[in-house]
């Protein structure tokens, strides 16, 4: 059987992970380029006698090396290390995939142009004309809408057709003469985007310019200064609330099923000592079925949510905004996205920041997310602001609550801008990069696609990360609550060391020592001081709000109280997922504590200062 390998190559967003799932299957495997932290994909795609290995190239604008991307992708195309070059264009927005194609084809003769979501430019009414690209670009180009399979088989062909061809001698070329050799990189690029012009210029016939005309209106709408960033602010309250208001039942249920499995487990394991059927199921189950219980609920909308506005092309619109906000501090644009993922969960957002290319800024990108409240968060927050700082009865109480939840969202995202700078002005030092920032059409997503990156890609890789810390703090946890140490147990005994600490904070010690044990998911944190203020020996929920106020004033909080509370809950060290991706990712010990350290330190001094401005007021 014949075999060849065919490299991809494409810009983001024009459907070139489509494609090669569509060509692949399963039959497809990743891994990273050696000495790079560029993730890379391999699959197999058989036709009729033939057999093509193909190897997904990182999605790149041009192949100008300024990147880690750029670099792989260009030194494997000149290296040679595929029979043939496919390069995967956009039919809607041809002129901006063309410049890619023009530098791939003077570096190789043997490339083929797939031209991919044809079905989306017919819907449009846009012409392209194929035989004038082919002969523009002296290479094949084939017509294909990926996500129906329409034009795939034949793909396929001229892809075998063109690997087996004799290799030419590439006479294509753009003309580069420049003036002086110091600006020949600036004449080499203005020369390769003039030609992609003047192809696309020729090739590209629109019949109807609606399409383009809502594109530039909604634009006016959610990139314009004016508009742009309460835009923004809606549609991040929109997922929240969706987020928040969609989990609640499905929490529950999840919860009651697998609190009920809590007694057959015991009776599985009634030949075991007490102490040892204590711990595993009301300490190691327990706290596992706790955390998934109200982990994956919203997890499993706020992906989904996140990646239909990434899909619809709603994403690149929010870093446009947020450039200038975030180079302001030293950072990079698209810290705005892998911020806006913390919100979900902030491993995912610490995960999310190898798109930044600059590894200082994506350092201070990775140390920063945490000041975001991932959706663990939410329940402790929105339960005290409910208690303590909501005004009004019924749906006045609900918008003054979303009011004060949307300050304390704020509120994190000027602590990441602040941090950032401080950061960047001292031991990240540097200057800002540029990144070139795409904006695509706006399109319908795709709920398929969508629903497995995010399942599958975020939402039980997270998930599967939380359980594995989550079953030994839960046996550390029993152990504490059910051991007797003197007249109380070990809970009591440490919460006391803390205690004063956290008086000095407007807290008590067991508070601080509730979040310490909230390590392995924040999710824990209120069941786990529920369980040190009533010396339940386990993780202890509530029936409602008013159980919750009854039990919180009985051990004397106060509005005070509940305000330090939610400053901790805001900054303190990254649960324990967060840091094993923290670990992962930076591939440093030493940046791995900085990142625990920088905000639980933060949120101790502000918690003093709060509290002492507090009190001197009282006073």
């Amino acid at each position: 059987m014949e075999e060849y390998t065919v490299a991809l190559a494409g810009n983001p967003n024009v459907g070139k992970s489509t494609l090669f799932n569509r060509l692949t299957g399963l039959r497809q495997h990743t891994g990273n380029w050696p000495g790079k932290t560029v993730e890379l994909a391999r699959g197999t795609c058989r036709g009729d006698g033939f057999r093509l290995q193909l190897v997904d190239l990182p999605g790149t604008y041009s192949l100008r090396a300024d990147s880690p991307e750029e670099q792989v992708a260009g030194d494997y195309i000149a290296g040679g290390g595929a029979d043939v070059t496919l390069v995967v264009a956009d039919a809607t927005s041809l002129r901006r995939s063309l410049c890619l194609a023009v530098q791939v084809r003077e570096l190789t003769s043997r490339m083929v142009l797939c031209v991919n979501l044809m079905d989306e430019a017919r819907k449009r009414r846009i012409h392209v004309d194929l035989k004038g690209l082919s002969l523009a670009l002296d290479a094949p180009a084939v017509a294909v809408s990926a996500r129906s399979g329409e034009g795939v088989a034949e793909l396929c062909r001229v892809l075998r057709d063109t690997a087996k061809a004799p290799p030419r001698r590439n006479n294509w070329h753009v003309d580069h003469d420049a003036e002086g050799a110091a600006d020949l990189r600036d004449h080499i690029i203005a020369a390769q985007m003039g030609r992609a012009e003047a192809i696309a210029a020729a090739c590209v016939k629109r019949q109807d310019e609606r399409a383009d005309r809502v594109d530039r209106r909604l634009d006016r709408l959610l990139t314009s200064p004016g508009t742009g960033i309460p835009a923004m602010l809606l549609l991040l309250a929109a997922v929240f609330y969706l987020t928040i208001w969609g989990a609640n039942a499905p929490s529950e249920l999840l919860a009651r099923w697998l609190m009920g499995l809590q007694e057959p487990l015991r009776h599985l394991l009634r030949g075991m000592p007490w102490w040892l059927q204590g711990a595993l199921v009301e300490g190691v189950y327990r706290t596992v079925a706790w955390v998934v219980s109200v982990m994956l609920p919203p997890m499993a909308i706020f992906f989904p949510l996140f990646t239909l506005l990434e899909d619809a092309g709603l994403l690149p619109r929010v870093a446009f905004n947020m450039d200038r906000f975030f180079r302001s501090a030293g950072a990079h644009g698209r810290q705005s996205l892998t911020m806006c993922m913390g919100f979900g969960c902030n491993a995912c957002g610490v995960t999310g920041c190898r798109i930044i290319d600059s590894p200082r800024e994506r350092l201070v990108a990775m140390l920063t997310n945490v000041f975001v409240p991932c959706n663990g968060r939410f329940p402790t927050l929105i339960a005290l602001i409910s208690l303590f700082f909501a005004g009004g009865a019924g749906w006045t109480r609900a918008l003054s609550a979303t009011g004060v939840f949307l300050l304390m969202i704020l509120f994190s995202v000027a602590m990441t801008w602040l941090t950032s700078r401080l950061l960047s002005a001292t031991v990240l030092r540097g200057e800002s990069s540029s990144f070139s920032l795409e904006l695509p059409p706006y399109r319908m997503p795709r709920l398929g696609q969508v629903l497995v990156r995010s399942v599958l890609d975020r939402t039980l890789f997270v998930l599967g990360r939380a359980v594995t810390v989550a079953a030994p703090a839960g046996l550390l946890i029993w152990v504490l609550a059910n051991v007797r140490a003197g007249d109380g147990t070990l809970l009591t005994a440490l919460s006391g060391a803390f205690d004063p600490l956290g008086r000095l904070m407007g807290l008590d010690g067991m508070i601080l020592l509730a979040f310490v044990l909230g390590f392995p998911a924040n999710e824990i944190v209120l069941p786990v001081l529920l369980m040190g203020y009533l010396q339940t020996g386990s993780l202890t929920g509530y029936e409602g709000l008013d159980q919750l106020r009854e039990i919180l004033s009985a051990h004397g909080w106060t509005a005070l109280t509940a305000l330090c509370t939610m400053l901790v809950c805001l900054l303190h060290f990254p649960c324990g997922t967060t840091c094993l991706t923290l670990r992962r990712e930076t591939g440093s010990v030493r940046w791995t504590a900085v990142g625990i350290l920088l905000p639980t330190v933060m949120g101790i001094v502000l918690c003093m200062l709060v509290n002492g401005a507090a009190r001197l007021l009282g006073a």
